[in-house]
């Protein structure tokens, strides 16, 4: 595929056009070099090269059946990561008080560290998809994460600082697993319906995940907790096992075998990697644990300003220094730009969501963790209509207005529930929240991941799927970390319900202006698309008109 987005591709088929387009030529495995994305130019003469051939669509591989399964095998990375968060958050009060934890400051991080890994280790991970191949890092992922799924089971009979290690360890395994699984499905899939469906179903699975999740954890800590964690791991090594024997190899990936270790240790771009994990980790645990100690501690301070020096280092090094940066800078333009842009603020938004949402139904209305888990249901219907329905307008608008309705569902979901009186009946506004919200997951999603996806070539999925899920798992973090500050601030010390209702609506307001930021973005996302299509038209006609004349 090309380097630069094209219009057709961005915005996906009009009506009338086809579906399904020609499937394309890629260089074969013996030519594939490790660099940057190639452009438009280079493509069409690498369509005339004698020892290119045509890679196929899975759809032309396996059987329909196998198809099914293959998607919901690679879909699995995404549910399964929101089951690790739902799992703890539906039952954190419950596991601090097994390990005597009564600082929040702990508290927070029975959950903070499974996400600080997620949203961070994503960044390398699709590289080393790229290198090794997409279908063998999935399992990897799996496995990995089953292991230590498996531990946090077994710290119960430890303490909550082996708990807090094994889930800041666990958080790798979905950080593995999401990138290679979305390039699972760009390398696996050609343009098309089938391609749009495919991610639809992926982002689709993520609200059942939370919530189911969320359910199995209330229910196994009427017994004993850990059994959420070992029933987990032991679910997750048999889609290990599944998806060795499911999946097809992807057509084509970066050649190895003629590469020495130093060659392969080189092209997971050590120096930009270390640089960029280092960063983001010092920027997240600033921006997560200023709510809980407070801005006046010098290290938090410290470690803020020390990740944001550490931003141009890392640029610098992807740009000047790097012979095969993380970042597929060619694919980087002003769509993809904007689109990044929207991810981050809805998804942001969506953090603030649930996580307050939760506070609001187990802390001030007083529900169990399986009742709060009932209440969200919905977002398991909801998600499904969201993720069909987003599938089937893929083909028929361009991905910029699908981003567009995105942002203002996520906005229309959180005006919902900062507005909803305490004590007010569930059907109200809680449960409309919950069908509204899930709409900005699903259609966010997949419009971002078709857009990035054929923005690179199929070598390079890895690298666009971990840029994809950088941003929404990291955004979704630091926007907590801000929407923390919020609350802190205007709580009054959240000694009474009122004050605590005043904490989090603060925060809600936080995520209600984030998920405006990127109305706007996605607004001005479409009218740059319109303008461009004008401006080509315009051109196309003087071109015309030139050659007539002549």
């Amino acid at each position: 595929m090309a380097g630069h987005v094209e219009e057709d591709e961005a915005r996906g088929p009009l009506p009338g056009e086809e579906a399904e387009q020609p499937e394309p030529f890629i260089p074969s495995e013996t030519s594939s070099e490790i660099g940057p994305a190639i452009t438009k130019s280079e493509t069409q003469d690498e369509h005339d090269a004698p020892s290119l051939q045509r890679t196929k669509s899975l759809e032309h591989m396996v059987s329909l059946p196998r198809e099914i399964l293959v998607v919901g095998i690679v879909s699995l990375a995404q549910f399964t990561t929101q089951v690790g968060l739902g799992q703890v958050l539906s039952i954190l009060h419950i596991i601090s008080r097994s390990f005597g934890v009564t600082n929040p400051g702990i508290e927070s991080w029975l959950i903070a560290g499974y996400s600080l890994t997620v949203g961070t280790f994503i960044l390398v991970s699709g590289r080393f998809g790229d290198l090794f191949g997409y279908k063998k890092m999935l399992v990897i992922g799996y496995l990995w994460y089953a292991v230590w799924e498996m531990l946090a089971g077994v710290s119960v009979y430890s303490n909550y600082v082996f708990f807090i290690f094994c889930r800041v360890l666990s958080g790798i395994g979905p950080s593995i697993c999401l990138p290679n699984g979305l390039a699972l499905l760009g390398s696996l899939y050609g343009p098309g319906k089938r391609k749009n469906m495919a991610f639809a179903v992926f982002g689709g699975v993520a609200p059942a995940g939370s919530v189911i999740g969320s359910l199995f954890g209330g229910i196994f800590a009427l017994a004993w907790w850990p059994w959420a964690f070992w029933c987990t791991a032991i679910v997750l090594a048999a889609i290990a096992a599944a998806g060795s024997w499911a999946i097809p190899e992807p057509p084509k990936k970066i050649s190895t075998s003629d590469k020495s270790k130093l060659d392969m240790f080189k092209a997971c771009d050590p120096l930009g990697a270390l640089v960029g994990i280092t960063l983001l980790i010092l920027i997240n645990f600033a921006w997560n644990m200023a709510p809980i100690v407070g801005w006046d501690r010098p290290y938090v301070i410290v470690t803020l300003i020390l990740g944001v020096l550490l931003i141009p280092v890392f640029f610098y090094i992807e740009l000047r220094v790097s012979s095969n940066p993380l970042i597929p800078f060619s694919a980087i333009n002003t769509d993809t730009a904007f689109v990044l842009g929207c991810m981050s603020c809805g998804w942001g938004c969506f953090g603030i969501w649930v996580y307050y949402l939760w506070q609001q139904l187990e802390v001030l209305r007083g529900a169990s963790p399986l009742l709060a888990s009932a209440y969200l249901v919905p977002l398991i219907i909801s998600g499904a209509v969201a993720a069909g329905t987003t599938g089937l307008l893929l083909n028929y608008l361009r991905p910029a207005w699908v981003m567009m309705m995105a942002m203002c569902a996520f906005l229309v979901g959180t005006v919902l529930i900062a507005t909803a009186p305490v004590q007010q009946t569930y059907w109200a506004q809680i449960f409309v929240t919950c069908i509204i919200a899930p709409w900005g997951m699903d259609m966010s999603f997949p419009a971002a991941t078709i857009i990035l996806s054929n923005a690179v070539e199929r070598r390079h999925q890895g690298v666009a799927a971990s840029l994809i899920n950088t941003v929404v798992n990291y955004s979704i973090s630091l926007a907590l970390g801000f929407a923390g500050t919020v609350e802190t601030h205007v709580n009054h010390g959240g000694e009474t319900p009122e004050e605590v209702l005043y904490g989090y609506r603060g925060a809600w307001y936080m995520g209600m202006g984030l998920a405006g930021l990127g109305i706007l973005l996605s607004g001005l996302y479409v009218a740059k698309s319109y303008w461009r299509e004008h401006v080509e038209t315009k051109q196309q006609e003087k071109d015309q008109n030139a050659s007539l004349s002549a």
